[in-house]
């Protein structure tokens, strides 16, 4: 009997140095979570669902921004802190184009109303959709030229470069927008909720249709386009061995600017997405940039699947935080940021290179 329990010490004693500890403190963790939320669930299932639908449609929003960011970032190893700045900004041109081109007589008009009371018609919201996310993408790709590309592999002068680069548009924007929160409108010919009649209760139309339908889109032809095309082996190849890749007679920097223009493109589209779902107001760039940052360093850097599943988990936490987080009759959802953070510490705490990551 003595034996048999040294050798059950023993086995515990490897398993422990083989990090075995880290997955039991996880798991244990994981299990205290899930039965904080089926106590919800089981208090009140409508609330619980509807709550879990709005942190899901979070999740593509924060998804549709950071998978411009992860293929900067992750893919190519390039440093641009002005993303959440990007976010903002694309919000902010597609609102002021919404508002001049289509709320005014012009050749545009397909609005009914007048001041706060009028309503767009379809093109009212996509051609401004179209432009801005277009512009943010030409703007990535001459930030990345002038700013950039002349120090690839320079994480630091490229960080506080474009940090200088963040505070510069963000006083800009305050000054031209000014500081009050701004909506883009939707359609009026689309509907402003779903209802759920087996949960009585609703969730916003544009959240469930638009911005998820858009997160999985874009997910399928981010993940088709780095694992599919030569365009995504290029890039790729060029991240490992640039001078290898230049050898052969690809022009890696006009590659690298290609991708750059996607990922700000994203950037700017995810900015009317969030406009037109959330607000635009001052704040917001550094907010998305620290999201984006979130989401890649849960998922791992370069990881499609990666920052599908860190935004899954994010907004997760954000929605079911904001909820239900009490104590005692007390409510703490005030605090609810510091469960974010929770969150990237628990993940690095047992996988040092994100989820999906692995060693540079």
């Amino acid at each position: 009997m003595a034996s048999r329990d040294t050798d059950l010490s023993a086995r515990f004693g490897d398993l422990v140095r083989r990090g075995g500890a880290k997955a039991i403190v996880g798991g244990a963790l994981a299990c205290v979570v899930l039965g904080w939320l089926l106590t919800k669930a089981v208090g009140d299932f409508g609330q619980f669902v509807t709550v879990t639908l709005n942190g899901i449609t979070l999740a593509a929003l924060f998804f549709v921004v950071a998978s411009g960011f992860t293929l900067i970032f992750g893919l190519m190893r390039t440093i641009n802190m002005a993303h959440g700045s990007l976010y903002l900004l694309g919000g902010y041109l597609a609102f002021e184009m919404q508002e001049s081109w289509f709320a005014e007589e012009t050749g545009f008009q397909l609005t009914i109303g007048q001041g706060s009371d009028v309503e767009y018609g379809l093109f009212g919201w996509l051609v401004p959709l179209i432009l801005a996310a277009l512009a943010m993408g030409v703007l990535g790709v001459i930030i990345y030229q002038v700013l950039l590309s002349w120090n690839q592999g320079q994480e630091l002068r490229q960080a506080l470069i474009t940090i200088a680069l963040v505070i510069i548009l963000a006083d800009q924007m305050l000054a031209h927008f000014g500081g009050i929160a701004k909506d883009i409108k939707a359609p009026a010919s689309w509907p402003t909720s779903v209802n759920l009649p087996l949960l009585d209760g609703s969730i916003g139309f544009f959240r469930l249709t638009i911005v998820l339908g858009s997160a999985l889109l874009i997910g399928g032809l981010l993940w088709w386009m780095v694992k599919r095309t030569r365009f995504g082996l290029i890039t790729r190849a060029g991240v490992d061995d640039r001078d290898m890749v230049a050898a052969l007679g690809i022009k890696i920097p006009l590659v690298f600017a290609g991708a750059f223009f996607i990922g700000s493109f994203l950037a700017g589209f995810g900015g009317v997405l969030g406009g037109t779902m959330l607000s635009l107001q001052p704040g917001q760039d550094t907010a998305f940039l620290l999201n984006s940052l979130i989401v890649v360093i849960i998922g791992g850097m370069g990881s499609l699947t990666g920052a599908a599943v860190g935004a899954l988990a994010l907004g997760l936490v954000q929605a079911y935080a904001g909820a239900f987080l009490t104590f005692g009759g007390t409510d703490l959802t005030n605090y609810s940021i510091l469960l974010t953070f929770g969150l990237v510490v628990a993940v690095l705490a047992v996988r040092p290179y994100g989820l999906f990551g692995r060693p540079a």
